[in-house]
């Protein structure tokens, strides 16, 4: 017997049911008074992109969109982190890296695909330079998960990460004015120890903790069902489960960075809370599926109703 949460995850009008709630949360959240059309066009771009995540790999066995719309709900839930150009642009690229990323699996000479996946982070470090603490995890990935990395796929991601900065020091040479790529690799040094937790809002706390909740119970659900799916997609999975294992423990440490951090666990939350969402089938699971809704529901308007300029 299918319940609520089969019905909706299997049904082809979802994504385009949870497109216009997100719409609509853009449009309370002020898009059109802050004119945020770059960042929406952003996060249209990403929802696409992890549309083509989820088609590409098989992530979930079954016609699902899912994977969409979890990011969809999961990010609206964060529309306090609207209207940020370069966050929106570092996350776009992201995703567009675990795309290439993952077309690597088991191709150590996957040189040209690795170049694009690295350039696609050396982008995103542009926009957001603590991007960069990723790369030495994302070399871990493709050894011991993704089984591509190799000296040529190595050397490639080298030349593909600095790229973006080489076309960029182009423009420098010119000016002959160094100052602002020096003040943007100096952020790398934006550590702080210990960190103040007092400065940490409300707002930003109920919002990590209903995601973290999310991304516990979707790793939980992976873990304990993982046979079910082919080798291939154990092993897309661990590496959304360590970049988000990484990513948490890195907002703990640092919660300066909250914005951007939270972007990144979003991104690998979705499809473990999409796999759980689409093939379980107990009362138990379909209750859960019914409070995460609700929860994300009340979690937007309440986020809404504090940081929302059409409120103010």
């Amino acid at each position: 017997m299918k319940r609520v949460q089969n019905v909706i995850s299997e049904s082809r009008l979802t994504l385009p049911v949870v497109a216009t709630y997100g719409m609509g949360t853009w449009a309370a959240a002020g898009l059109f008074h802050e004119q945020w059309w770059i960042q929406l066009a952003c996060f249209a771009i990403s929802t696409y992109l992890m549309i083509e995540l989820n088609n590409s790999n098989a992530l979930i066995r079954i016609y699902s969109r899912m994977v969409s719309c979890s990011f969809i709900i999961l990010s609206s839930a964060m529309c306090f982190l609207f209207c940020s150009i370069s966050q929106a642009i570092a996350e776009l690229c992201v995703i567009a890296s675990y795309i290439m990323l993952f077309r690597c699996y088991q191709d150590r000479q996957a040189a040209g695909r690795t170049f694009y996946a690295f350039i696609c982070l050396g982008l995103a470090s542009m926009f957001y330079v603590h991007t960069l603490f990723y790369v030495p995890a994302v070399w871990l990935l493709m050894a011991f998960y993704l089984q591509s990395f190799g000296w040529r796929s190595f050397l490639a991601s080298v030349i593909g990460l600095i790229t973006p900065y080489w076309f960029a020091s182009v423009y420098f040479i010119y000016l002959e004015d160094f100052s602002l790529p020096v003040q943007h690799f100096l952020q790398l040094t934006d550590l702080q120890f210990p960190y103040d937790y007092t400065q940490i809002t409300l707002q930003q706390m109920v919002t990590f903790v209903f995601v973290i909740i999310t991304a516990t119970t979707g790793t939980i659900h992976y873990l304990r069902t993982s046979f079910n799916d082919k080798i291939r997609i154990r092993m897309l999975y661990n590496c959304f489960i360590v970049m988000n294992i990484l990513s948490t423990s890195y907002l703990i440490a640092q919660p300066q960075h909250y914005d951007f951090l939270m972007r990144m666990i979003v991104i690998n939350t979705s499809p473990l809370i999409a796999h759980f969402i689409a093939l379980t089938h107990t009362r138990v699971t379909n209750i859960s599926f019914c409070i995460i809704t609700i929860s994300a529901l009340l979690l937007t308007a309440y986020n809404l109703w504090i940081s929302s300029s059409a409120f103010l």
